[in-house]
C-alpha cells in the first residue's frame, strides 16, 4: 500500500498485521478521483482510520488538516509511524469512534469525512454502517456542502436514514464506497 498522488506520491505505507482491512490503491484512486479539487484545503476527519492511508492520501493533495481517530493501538501506531514517513503532522486519537462522536464537543466542522468501518457486526449486533448514519452527532460535524465518503460491503442493505441523501455509490469488488451529503433538512445549524 502506498500514497497515490501529491506531494507523498509514492511513499510505502506500513500496515497493522491485524485489524484493517486497507483501502485497495484502484479504490482510493476512485474516491480522490471523484472528491477533485474538493480535497484542497479540507479539513478531513478520518475515522476508523486503520493504516491512515485515506487521510494521509488527503494530506498529500492538499487538505489543509486531518484528524485521524481509531481505537485500535497498532493502528494508531501505524498512523503515526506513515505520518512521520510522509512528514505530515495530524491529530491522531485512540478511542473508539462513537465514543469519540458522542464526546467530541468541538463547534469544529470538516469538508470531508471518511468512514471505513469494520464490515462485521458492533458487539451489541448492529452494523457499523447503520450505527454510523443513524448517528445523530455525526452529521453536525460535516460542513453544509462537505462530502461524507462511507466504505462498506455491497450486499449490505443501507437503512432509511434521516441525516443522509447518497449522491453516488460505486462497487469495487467486496467494497462499495458511499458518497453521502447532509440531507436537506440537517443543514440547519444545531
Amino acid at each position: 500500500m502506498r500514497v497515490i498522488a501529491g506531494s507523498a506520491g509514492g511513499i510505502q505505507l506500513h500496515v497493522p498485521k491485524r485489524g484493517v482491512r486497507p483501502t485497495m490503491d484502484r479504490v482510493k484512486a476512485a474516491i480522490f478521483s471523484s472528491l477533485g479539487n474538493a480535497v484542497i484545503d479540507a479539513h478531513v476527519l478520518d475515522l476508523f482510520a486503520g493504516s491512515g492511508a485515506l487521510g494521509i492520501e488527503a494530506l498529500s493533495r492538499g487538505a489543509a488538516s486531518v484528524f485521524f481517530v481509531d481505537e485500535d493501538r497498532q493502528s494508531i501506531a501505524a498512523i503515526e509511524k506513515n505520518l512521520g514517513k510522509a512528514r505530515f503532522q495530524a491529530r491522531v486519537r485512540e478511542q473508539d469512534v462513537f465514543e469519540f462522536l458522542k464526546r467530541f464537543s468541538s463547534s469544529e466542522r470538516f469538508e470531508i469525512i471518511f468512514a471505513d468501518p469494520p464490515y462485521e457486526k458492533t458487539k451489541s449486533g448492529e452494523r457499523f454502517t447503520e450505527k454510523l448514519l443513524s448517528n445523530e452527532i455525526l452529521p453536525q460535524l460535516l460542513e453544509p456542502n462537505g462530502v461524507f465518503v462511507l466504505e462498506k460491503l455491497p450486499a449490505e442493505e443501507i437503512p432509511v436514514t434521516k441525516f443522509w441523501e447518497i449522491r453516488r455509490s460505486k462497487r469495487y469488488g467486496s467494497t462499495e464506497v458511499l458518497f453521502l451529503r447532509l440531507a436537506t433538512a440537517t443543514t440547519k445549524t444545531v
